[in-house]
């Protein structure tokens, strides 16, 4: 979806560049948090309070860099448009 946006819009550089970095670090947050969780799954099978706020803050994490994301692509279309 990134990609057809910047395809679209055809904005300088700099948001290609910001675009991709954005990508990149959603998916490697991603990627992270799920290693971390099946970590804490194999460690500790049965439910436990302090996993539980583990992944909830990892969870968290991910969001959190998923609105900046976005936050990055508003911008994007508001200077292009």
């Amino acid at each position: 979806m990134a990609m057809t946006a910047l395809l679209i819009l055809r904005p300088a550089l700099m948001w290609w560049a910001l675009c991709g970095i954005m990508v990149a670090l959603v998916i490697a947050a991603e990627l992270i948090n799920t290693a971390r969780e099946h970590l804490a799954d194999h460690l500790h099978p049965e439910p436990h309070p302090r996993i539980k706020i583990v992944k909830d803050c990892a969870a968290a994490a991910v969001l959190i860099l998923s609105i900046g994301a976005l936050r990055v692509a508003v911008m994007m279309v508001v200077s292009v448009v």
